[in-house]
């Protein structure tokens, strides 16, 4: 069975709110809401958050993508980065 429930999104932005309607299962929106009881937030703060982490993650996987076909297209020649090698410190060993 379905349930309809309302929540709202946080447009950064303009720091407004708008209202959208989503469509979830009954056992996920039970699983939301006991999250959210334990993290003392409400439903619709517990949604946004997961939604903004969601989006960064995105964000993150398609840069780490564009990142290892950069290295795929111009790999990494011999030497390039031995400069900086003998700039590291480790600390006291």
């Amino acid at each position: 069975m379905w349930i309809t429930m309302w929540i709202t999104i946080h447009m950064q932005e303009a720091h407004a709110m708008k209202t959208v309607q989503m469509t979830l299962d009954e056992e996920l929106v039970a699983q939301v809401d006991k999250a959210a009881r334990k993290l003392h937030t409400s439903r619709s703060g517990f949604t946004r958050e997961a939604l903004r982490r969601a989006l960064r993650d995105m964000q993150v996987k398609e840069l780490e993508e564009k990142h290892r076909r950069g290295y795929a297209r111009l790999p990494v020649t011999e030497g390039e980065f031995s400069v900086w090698e003998e700039e590291q410190e480790w600390g006291e060993q």
